[in-house]
């Protein structure tokens, strides 16, 4: 099966399935958890690429 977002950045993908608003919403109230599903949703699953997106929001630092 293929991937539907295959060669779209991260905010392509947030914003073609219709979840960037909710994980711009998410990121304002530090909801980790709720950026990670986000994230699993837009099929950004592998650890090192969710833990370089919440470093790069603030999320967290390595």
């Amino acid at each position: 099966m293929e991937n539907k977002y295959s060669g779209m950045t991260v905010n392509e993908r947030l914003y073609v399935s219709g979840l960037i608003n909710e994980f711009d919403k998410a990121v304002k109230e530090k909801d980790v958890g709720k950026v990670r599903s986000i994230l699993n949703e837009v099929d950004i699953r592998d650890e090192e690429s969710i833990e370089a997106i919440l470093k790069q929001e603030g999320l967290i630092t390595i």
